[in-house]
């Protein structure tokens, strides 16, 4: 696979490790979205818990009574918790189901044969001596209520002998409580919502720094690479890096690691509060478990495969299309277009079967998953159901199990949604840093300040270079350039004529030799100040987007005026001023409404306005046109006047007039003179001006 095609890789703690660590800066806010989280799932998981004691405490109210004896009382002090509350009414004790989790039909059949406990189930209620409609209904019935001063019960068969008004004033506290119980559940619904957009507001807001300080710290070290990184790196893939994968930390973030951390967070809640309700249920409930777990394991697996496939399809297609829509003309020229439209239909093919494969994942899984929950939650029904019938189990806490059961299977479906986010992720971040990691520039240990001013002289002293290992490009090169100079280098193409402009400004290191500013190696000075002093002109004008100003200025505090006099200088303000925004006017990306000589002219000004002591032409006026040259000469002119100056060009027509020139052959210098000097030796320079102007 090539490195776009590579693109799924499974879980790396390292990579997670160094992903959180910028999370370091932001560990309040980390905190406050992590309590959100849980507050939001404890909020969540209590809902169920809230209906299953309206039903059970409220809707369904069921009382065991026992006979107030001391083997009674001995039979219940042995299972029931310090908390159960114990009703004594007459001659019997009752006790709410909920605290009889422990009575099977079995030991309930042995104490009602023993006389200790009422085959009846028992409605009881708290007296409510104030309510005279509840005490005459007491007074109407007391053939069926068991009275205490505390509390009035009756078996609960005999709530059908009541009317519906009775009921309502029997049970008017239930009924209260009920609408007390729904409003605790509005609370705590409103408490998830709450806290949920508190959580995700605030992990989005987190991914969104992390996401900036990545940016800046890519950017920031692509600054400082040099040029052989910058050069083996294709800039799609680091604009790539910088971008897409960036955006995968932001789904790492706000998808990936808070879908993660609250569906476990849940499914963990979830196991802990069915423990609480009822520990039998909950081990039966965990036995249905096992196939679900299996079913994510193969999932994850293959989801993965069939993400990968349709990531190396889309990067193959994409590839395709790019190169054969660049090179439409070709395609039309040579009548290919059948056969593009053929590899394009087989690629496109592929693709498409990718996508049914991984539609296929989904569309097996989910179906799959809810078959599992309908499984466990019939499983929980049955059994729930037996338990009922035995007296052991509410059903209030059967309610709360199917509610919980489905809290449970919606995260695993989610969880499941996010391997294929936390895998990109995790490949992204390997990419992000393995170009951090990828350090490849000149090191900038220099501590010399420059000399105030700058004179300018040059001293090239033994210098040996190459590109490629064992294969110099310059070779043992020495000469000297006096301050306000102007030195010309011509030579054949590839004889070292820019590399001696990029090892000028540091933008190469030399192997052997060193080169001197002022008598000092430049390798001694701080890279800010040395390519303050020392501006290589390329021939490829690059010009950004922003007005005519900004490009001059380029980051530089100058006044309008100083850029207008540093255009002036070079004769760019002449059409600068005849444009309707003049010096406000936008350049569209790289220069493209301006025209190439317009472009030389503006990229003039923006060197004469930083005001550098050195400045080297490389192929400055190749592109120009011949009367656009005449025109701008004089601009060059005023620009290398008072600097030290050193021209690079094939055009010898540019460089005749200077100090004077030096022939490069081989990455040696062959020659070096005046234009008529050179022009009396017959040599090398002499062969290169009558190709040039023999015609």
């Amino acid at each position: 696979m090539t490195e776009h095609e590579d693109i799924i890789k499974g879980y790396d703690p390292v990579i997670t490790r160094r992903i959180l660590s910028y999370l370091k800066p932001y560990k309040l806010i980390v905190f406050l979205a992590l309590f959100s989280l849980a507050a939001a799932t404890v909020a969540q998981l209590y809902t169920p818990v809230i209906i299953q004691q309206a039903v059970d405490r409220e809707i369904l109210v069921r009382y065991a009574a026992f006979d107030d004896s001391g083997e009674s009382r001995e039979v219940l002090s042995g299972y029931l918790e310090d908390d159960a509350e114990i009703w004594s009414v007459s001659s019997n004790l009752f006790v709410s189901y909920d605290d009889l989790a422990w009575l099977t039909v079995e030991h309930s059949r042995q104490l009602q044969e023993r006389g200790l406990m009422d085959e009846r189930e028992w409605y009881l209620t708290e007296r409510r001596r104030d309510d005279s409609e509840f005490e005459q209904l007491l007074a109407d019935y007391d053939h069926l209520f068991v009275l205490s001063s505390e509390a009035a019960a009756l078996p609960r068969g005999e709530l059908d002998s009541l009317s519906e008004e009775e009921l309502s004033v029997l049970r008017s506290d239930n009924i209260a409580s009920v609408f007390t119980y729904g409003g605790y559940y509005l609370l705590l619904l409103l408490a998830v919502l709450a806290f949920s957009f508190a959580q995700v507001y605030l992990m989005a807001y987190i991914a969104q720094r992390v996401m900036a300080d990545i940016r800046l710290d890519l950017f920031s070290h692509v600054l400082r690479q040099s040029l052989a990184f910058l050069g083996r790196t294709p800039v799609g893939t680091l604009v790539t890096r910088i971008t897409n994968d960036v955006e995968t930390i932001n789904e790492f973030f706000t998808s990936a690691a808070t879908t993660l951390l609250k569906d476990l967070a849940m499914m963990a809640g979830v196991l802990v509060v069915l423990f609480a309700l009822n520990t039998q249920l909950a081990w039966i409930t965990v036995a249905s478990l096992p196939p679900v777990l299996i079913a994510m394991i193969i999932y994850r697996y293959k989801a993965r495969d069939s993400f990968r496939r349709v990531r190396l399809w889309i990067s193959r297609v994409n590839s395709f299309l790019s190169e054969h829509i660049s090179g439409m003309d070709v395609v039309q020229m040579f009548a290919r277009e059948d056969t593009s439209r053929s590899y394009f239909t087989q690629r496109n093919k592929n693709l498409l079967k990718a996508n049914l494969s991984e539609m296929y994942v989904f569309a097996t899984f989910r179906p799959l998953v809810n078959l599992f929950t309908s499984i466990s939650i019939g499983v929980i029904i049955y059994f729930g159901a037996s338990m009922i019938l035995d007296a052991t189990l509410s059903l209030g806490i059967l309610i709360a199990y199917i509610n919980l059961i489905d809290m449970f299977y919606r995260p695993v479906m989610e969880i499941a949604d996010q391997f294929t986010v936390l895998q990109s992720a995790m490949a992204g971040g390997e990419r992000i840093f393995s170009l951090m990691d990828d350090t490849d520039r000149i090191e900038d240990n220099g501590r010399e300040a420059l000399p105030e001013p700058v004179q300018g002289s040059i001293e090239f002293r033994n210098v040996t270079f190459s590109y490629k290992e064992n294969e110099p490009v310059i070779k043992d090169m020495s000469f000297t350039v006096h301050p306000g100079e102007s030195i010309a280098i011509v030579g054949y193409t590839g004889a070292g004529k820019t590399t001696i402009a990029n090892l000028l400004a540091r933008l190469w290191d030399v192997q052997e030799g060193e080169i001197l500013l002022d008598g000092r190696d430049i390798r001694e000075y701080r890279l800010s100040d040395l390519r303050k002093a020392i501006q290589p002109v390329q021939q490829d004008v690059f010009l950004f987007s922003g007005t005519i100003a900004e490009n001059i200025a380029f980051g530089s505090d100058f006044s309008l005026e100083h850029i207008r006099e540093s255009a002036s200088a070079v004769q760019a303000d002449q059409f600068i001023s005849r444009l309707p925004g003049g010096y406000d006017t936008n350049l569209t990306e790289w220069g493209a409404n301006f025209s190439t000589g317009e472009r030389q002219l503006i990229l003039f000004s923006r060197v004469v306005a930083h005001d550098p002591r050195v400045i080297i032409l490389d192929e400055a006026t190749a592109s120009i046109d011949t009367e656009t040259e005449v025109l701008i000469q004089e601009g060059i002119r005023r620009l290398m006047k008072g600097r030290t100056s050193i021209v690079i060009a094939h055009r010898l027509s540019t460089i005749r007039h200077a100090d004077r020139i030096l022939v490069l052959s081989g990455g040696r210098l062959a020659e070096i003179g005046t234009h008529e000097q050179l022009l009396e030796k017959q040599g090398l320079y002499y062969n290169l001006y009558q190709l040039q102007f023999s015609s």
